[in-house]
Formats: C-alpha cells, sequence, structure tokens
C-alpha cells in the first residue's frame, strides 16, 4: 500500500504531510477534521463542523472555535462556501474573509472550490464522504480546495481548478501539487449506470477505468482514483500527486459517513492556507 499522507495529528484533525517545507519562509498548513473531539451531540457526535445539517449552530459554532485555536487560524481569516456539488471556483481575496463562518446563509454562494495568493487565510470547505482535493502552485504562491462528490467530479472541478491556475493566474500544470483527501472508497460505493456515464463522458482517451463490475448495472466507483485520472488528464503530473487510503464509511471510528449514516450525520471540514509570520 502506498504511504498514507494524512497522518492523524491529534483526535481532532489529520494533517497533509510534505508541503510544508515547500513555500520558503511560510508554511502550508492542510488537513481533515475527524468526527471526535467536539461539542455536538445524538448522530452530530461530536465533532460536527458543518452549519447545514440542523445541529445546534452553538455547538457548530463552539468546534469552529475549537478548530480554529488548534491550528492558531482564527476565524476571522476563514472563508467558507455554500456547496453546491457543481464545479464553480472562486478566488478567495480579503474582502471574502469571514464569509460563512458562523452564518451558513452568508457563505461564498454557489462554490465548490476555493483558492488564493494571499497568506494568513484559510480556506475550508465540509464534507461526509465527498472527496476533497488540495492544490498548491509555489511560483504564483497558489494554494486551493475543492469539494467533489460524484456530481463534482464528473463535471470535472479538478481540471476547473488547474484551468483556472492556468489561465488567470499564468500557472504551469507540471508545477501543481495535489493532495486527494479522505473519502468513500470503493469498497463501500455501489453506483448505477447512470453514475458510471457520466464518468465515461468526464474521461478521455484513458483506458484505466476507475471501477469494477459488481454485477449488471452495479459498478463499485473509486472517487479518489477518477480524480486522479482527471487531474492527469488536466496537466498535473502523477508524481505531483498523493492519495489518501483512508475511507470515510470504513472508518466509522473517526469519521462521519452520510452513507453508511444513512444522511443523519455530521461534517468533517478540509483546510488549506499559507501561514506567515
Amino acid at each position: 500500500m502506498i504511504k498514507e499522507p494524512f497522518s492523524l495529528d491529534n483526535e481532532h484533525y489529520l494533517l497533509l504531510d510534505g508541503w510544508n517545507d515547500l513555500i520558503g519562509d511560510e508554511r502550508i498548513i492542510a488537513g481533515f477534521t475527524t468526527k471526535n473531539g467536539g461539542d455536538s451531540n445524538s448522530s452530530f457526535s461530536t465533532f460536527n463542523l458543518g452549519l447545514h445539517v440542523n445541529d445546534d449552530e452553538k455547538a457548530v459554532a463552539r468546534n469552529r472555535n475549537k478548530l480554529a485555536n488548534l491550528l492558531s487560524y482564527p476565524t476571522s481569516q476563514w472563508a467558507c462556501a455554500e456547496q453546491v456539488h457543481d464545479n464553480k471556483i472562486v478566488k478567495v481575496t480579503k474582502e471574502l474573509v469571514g464569509k460563512g463562518v458562523y452564518d451558513y446563509s452568508n457563505s461564498i454562494k454557489g462554490t465548490d472550490g476555493l483558492y488564493t495568493a494571499e497568506s494568513n487565510l484559510l480556506l475550508t470547505l465540509c464534507y461526509a464522504d465527498c472527496v476533497p482535493l488540495y492544490f498548491f502552485e509555489k511560483k504564483h504562491q497558489l494554494v486551493g480546495g475543492a469539494h467533489a462528490g460524484w456530481k463534482g467530479t464528473v463535471k470535472n472541478i479538478a481540471g476547473e481548478m488547474v484551468r483556472t491556475w492556468v489561465e488567470v493566474e499564468g500557472a504551469n500544470p507540471n508545477d501543481i501539487m495535489a493532495a486527494i483527501g479522505p473519502s468513500i472508497g470503493p469498497c463501500c460505493y455501489v453506483v448505477d449506470d447512470y453514475v458510471i456515464n457520466f464518468v465515461h463522458d468526464a474521461l478521455e482517451n484513458t483506458d484505466t477505468l476507475p471501477y469494477k463490475v459488481i454485477s449488471k448495472g452495479q459498478y463499485a466507483l473509486d472517487l479518489k482514483k477518477l480524480n486522479m485520472l482527471l487531474m492527469i488528464q488536466s496537466g498535473i503530473s502523477r508524481q505531483n500527486i498523493v492519495i489518501s487510503n483512508h475511507c470515510t464509511s470504513c472508518e466509522d471510528n473517526i469519521f462521519f459517513s452520510h452513507r453508511r449514516d444513512k444522511g443523519n450525520t455530521g461534517r468533517m471540514m478540509s483546510f488549506i492556507g499559507k501561514k506567515g509570520g
């Protein structure tokens, strides 16, 4: 098995290893939270960070404050998105900082991908099986995150991030580093022909398929592998992509899972930012 790039730093979150020394005087903080160590109750037990799942908003606020303190990244420097399973990418500047931190209705609208070139700004997105994507490009000092459920994946949100960085920021795809975080694995994710047809439409000129046939019309889909293939298709080098082995559905001791918990569950959070002096 390939070395796991996300290591459990404490009960609250895993950190992405290997990117801290890539940016000189600053350091990249990137990771993914667990479901443990928070103040939420019942099906949101305990470290739910989602404001849109009918949890007590005061408990979610306390959980977000706890994460902010652990990361030494105050919520006044966070940016949060209204995720809609699409492929819209937004560049976050100081004007968008603070959006959606405590009020979901105030989040960055209709957006599943965030990036920035600014320091001391934390990009956050929420998950309960979908795939967290992380991006970094050194020359232009870019960091980004994207939320890729099956819909966002087949709409190639990974490729949209790369395209935006190339066309808007002048980046070279060969210089982009990417990480694919904990999500539901093919062991727990069976889909039908409807979804697989979109998968085929998204992929170009590849004999590598990110699924296995279980039975007629039933497929075990590897969303992490599909995102990797789409990253490569967009120009990122395979050697610049790391992939987590964690399955959010299997590992019920540390992760929420929308599919496993039949929709009644909390949300983990991905985070990425550059921490300056």
